[in-house]
């Protein structure tokens, strides 16, 4: 489940989480709703953005409205508006694959978090090999199909005592949270054992915009050579 500490308008603040119920043969998204960790309240999540795996809720409402990350088609990550908590409908693309080590796939690992210079998002990519590994985005805070920060290279790939497990080269992280300007992952390795990692908070996000400038001006000269 991917927790959110959501703020409301009126300043009020409610937890929710996203996960995928499973019943033996299909998933479905559905949301938690707690205030206290005692009491949940379930919500099965409706539309056509409400499909597949991976749906993250931005952690306030931007521009007036609910927003949510998923990756609907299994391929690519999506970005979605909605007045409705539960039901969310005309998803637009963000993201794509764009490097060898998210080759096949590219999805979101948790809720966006608000920093001063964006939203900072961790991804997961699938690579050859099917190796699983982190990565990380940022995008625009007032309109974040907007990325301005994305890194070229993993931010957290499997080390060597990583790699085996029940399922093999693979990490894979559902939150983290900014702690004395340091980023906290927890991650899951190979689905067998729980890790952590940190990363200073400032130097990151450094390093997603240098990266996204980089990548950008090696893009433009492919064009123009084109």
């Amino acid at each position: 489940a991917r927790f959110v500490h959501f703020k409301n308008d009126d300043d009020s603040t409610v937890y929710y989480a996203t996960y995928t119920a499973y019943d033996g043969s299909l998933i479905m998204p559905k949301l938690l709703q707690t205030n206290d960790f005692y009491n949940f309240k379930i919500m099965p999540l409706y539309g056509a953005g409400a499909q597949n795996k991976n749906l993250a809720l931005f952690p306030r409402k931007i521009n007036g409205k609910y927003a949510m990350i998923s990756r609907i088609d299994g391929i690519n990550n999506y970005i979605m508006y909605s007045d409705k908590i539960n039901i969310w409908e005309k998803p637009i693309k963000l993201q794509h694959p764009q490097f060898s080590w998210e080759l096949i796939q590219i999805g979101n690992c948790e809720s966006p978090i608000e920093t001063d210079k964006g939203w900072l998002v961790i991804t997961h990519g699938l690579g050859p090999m099917r190796r699983y590994v982190l990565g990380a985005s940022l995008l625009k805070l007032d309109d974040p199909e907007v990325e301005i920060g994305r890194l070229k290279e993993p931010l957290l790939i499997p080390n060597s005592d990583e790699r085996e497990g029940y399922v093999p080269n693979v990490l894979y992280s559902c939150g983290a949270l900014v702690h004395n300007g340091k980023l906290i992952i927890p991650y899951g390795v190979s689905d067998s054992s729980t890790a952590f990692a940190e990363v200073d908070l400032g130097e990151l996000i450094s390093k997603l915009i240098a990266d996204k400038k980089e990548t950008t001006k090696v893009e433009k000269a492919k064009e123009k050579v084109a």
